[in-house]
């Protein structure tokens, strides 16, 4: 993974932005295609006053998990916890919605604005242990550019 590459990537697609939403699937394909062991990449967001993540935009497969609650999973972990959350296996995680038997491992990154946990950056992947360090830097600093255009 060149990284250093992928941000400059990332900063030309969030430097053009003109519709969020546009600018998220964008993002999301450009991990997805350029990262082998991005199997599925999503982003959610805090459902209005509701205690709750709504999938905003993905690549990969469809998922029937389009509303989280707070404390459920990987994501609804996040949601409430406001800390970076790496499952390099999640056979070993007891609060863990399955999204596909093939999915191995899981990171989700939270999103702040103003201090304020108000989504998340959601990879899944078809390995277990694929994450390093540099994944989760990758990810802290695309959540910052996000957190910007917000």
């Amino acid at each position: 993974m060149n990284t250093t590459q992928l941000k400059k990537s990332i900063n030309s697609i969030l430097e053009k932005n003109t519709n969020i939403e546009n600018t998220l699937q964008q993002i999301c394909d450009l991990l997805k295609l350029e990262i082998p062991y991005y199997d599925w990449v999503g982003f959610y967001f805090k459902n209005g006053d509701k205690n709750e993540l709504k999938l905003a935009q993905f690549a990969g497969e469809p998922t029937e998990h389009t509303i989280i609650p707070f404390g459920k999973g990987i994501c609804g972990q996040v949601a409430v916890s406001n800390k970076n959350f790496v499952v390099q296996d999640v056979s070993s995680q007891d609060n863990y919605i399955s999204c596909g038997w093939k999915v191995k491992s899981e990171i989700v990154i939270p999103i702040f604005v103003n201090n304020e946990n108000v989504g998340q950056i959601d990879i899944d992947s078809h390995s277990i242990n694929p994450f390093s360090n540099e994944d989760e830097k990758l990810l802290e600093f695309i959540c910052a550019g996000v957190a910007q255009l917000l």
